[in-house]
């Protein structure tokens, strides 16, 4: 499975499916979720809450509404007191990784789980996401890219990669 770094918007990807790093509720409020939404639509967030609520480290999928992919998965990655762990961030990641295979996908855009809302160290979470990543055993997946947000967090996650 290919593994790659971009820095910019994960709305706007050409991609099979999305990640959103979501609360147990499945709200979708300021940060990727936000993003995701407007650019998006409501109709997303409308059929993630009709899931909701799920259990920290678990995702589920929607549709994409106006998004080029296909399928939101919704990580939660924290719950209503937004505070996130290594476990929880790898255990989001890895439910994100199996939903998105299930559904068919060939690639997957993953945002920096933990690190927005939640503080969560960003060179941590690239560890974690990208250690995951490399450990999955795909059916279908083929690319997964870490679409992050800034500079210092395409710095950690192209260490966490090995570029």
């Amino acid at each position: 499975m290919e593994l790659e770094v971009v820095e910019g918007d994960i709305t706007a990807l050409e991609v099979d499916a999305v990640a959103n790093a979501a609360n147990n509720e499945l709200w979708m409020g300021a940060g990727v979720a936000g993003a995701i939404k407007r650019a998006g639509g409501a109709e997303i967030e409308q059929e993630a809450v009709a899931q909701a609520p799920i259990e920290v480290g678990q995702a589920i999928a929607t549709g994409a509404g106006n998004l080029p992919a296909k399928h939101v998965v919704h990580a939660a990655v924290m719950g209503q007191d937004l505070q996130t762990s290594a476990e929880l961030i790898s255990q989001a990641t890895r439910r994100t990784l199996e939903v998105a295979d299930e559904l068919g996908s060939r690639s997957l855009a993953l945002p920096a789980f933990g690190t927005g809302v939640g503080g969560f160290p960003i060179e941590r979470c690239a560890e974690l996401m990208v250690t995951e990543a490399r450990a999955f055993e795909p059916a279908n997946l083929e690319r997964v890219v870490f679409a992050v947000f800034g500079q210092d967090a395409e710095q950690a996650f192209r260490a966490a990669v090995g570029e």
